[in-house]
């Protein structure tokens, strides 16, 4: 008979804040995965901020937009390249910060503002080749992360994480 496995959310969490074992537990495996990630960043010389907004752009544009081809060929209708406002939203933050993130991502040739076509107040932004090719490299870091963080679960273990995470993520009820 072998030893009997502690239960985890008996256990006090470092920042337990919610009362709850479990939720406590998930904020503190999220605060793990984060670190995780942010190491993985730091090789990129990018923040977590800078990273996302990286991926909301390519993501918006598609891969052929950022390629000069594309552009010398005046392929404007394959994707939309997100705006300012575009971008604050989905990352979810006041649009002078999505203008810093830009003008950092614009720094480093990941992207490059361009006028709208369809309206000449706007600026949008889409990504470089160089961006293309950095946020390829982002997302297989990220992979990396996410692999190594799961690690010391076996496949069973994953699939009932999984299977918890999404009831829990995609209740009808979101407390939002």
């Amino acid at each position: 008979m072998g030893a009997a496995r502690a239960d985890p959310a008996a256990r006090p969490t470092a920042f337990a804040r919610t009362g709850v074992p479990e939720a406590d537990l998930i904020l503190e495996a999220a605060r793990a995965l984060r670190r995780t990630w942010g190491e993985g960043l730091a090789a990129h010389d990018l923040s977590p901020h800078e990273s996302r907004a990286l991926r909301v752009v390519v993501r918006a544009c598609g891969p052929a937009e950022g390629s000069a081809d594309s552009r010398a060929a005046g392929d404007d209708d394959a994707a939309v390249a997100p705006r300012l406002a575009d971008l604050a939203t989905a990352l979810r933050i006041a649009p002078r910060s999505a203008t810093e993130v830009v003008d950092r991502l614009v720094a480093r040739g990941l992207v490059e503002r361009r006028p709208s076509a369809s309206d000449r107040r706007a600026t949008e932004v889409v990504p470089t080749a160089a961006g293309l090719q950095e946020h390829g490299a982002v997302e297989r870091s990220w992979g990396d992360a996410a692999r190594r963080f799961l690690e010391p679960l076996d496949d069973d273990d994953r699939r009932q994480l999984a299977a918890l995470l999404t009831r829990l993520a995609h209740r009808d009820d979101d407390p939002r």
